[in-house]
């Protein structure tokens, strides 16, 4: 067998260096990419869990709940900001909104507190901007947010009275 000159050596660890070199933003952009989907993910199940929380609120007794002064969409406006807040994301950039779901209100805004309102089925939406979860000043997903909604019937024992 022939010995590797010192020449050849010194080749070979240049070569090394520019596949490492081709390589390493592959393998950066990956890792980042991977790290920033979770970020996503993390926030969206963060949002849908604000909202079920926010709902389960929203289908109770909530008369000992809400503060004076204050009504029962706009407790659950906040308890659903304050919970994205306590999760690590910006609670002031979620826009919550309460709409009727089905029926001839569709779309319209669904007042918790009306008694007319019971058995009714309303939706909870959320949306959070992509910028106020992205951990790297990326642009690509400008514009972009993260939604979550879901549908519940407000079965309050206090409105049926």
């Amino acid at each position: 067998m022939k010995k590797m000159s010192q020449t050849q050596h010194q080749d070979r660890r240049g070569a090394a260096l520019m596949e490492f070199a081709i390589i390493c933003p592959i393998l950066l952009m990956l890792v980042l990419g991977t790290i920033e989907i979770g970020m996503a993910m993390r926030a969206s199940t963060t949002l849908t869990a604000a909202i079920r929380e926010g709902g389960r609120l929203a289908s109770m007794d909530f008369s000992d709940k809400v503060a004076p002064g204050e009504t029962p969409n706009e407790k659950v406006e906040r308890d659903i900001k304050n919970f994205i807040s306590a999760a690590g994301f910006n609670g002031g950039a979620v826009s919550v909104s309460i709409t009727h779901e089905g029926g001839s209100n569709d779309g319209s805004d669904f007042d918790l507190n009306d008694s007319s309102n019971n058995l009714e089925l309303f939706s909870i939406r959320a949306t959070l901007p992509y910028s106020a979860v992205s951990i790297f000043p990326v642009n690509y997903m400008e514009g972009k947010t993260l939604a979550a909604e879901t549908v519940f019937r407000a079965t309050r024992s206090s409105l049926a009275q």
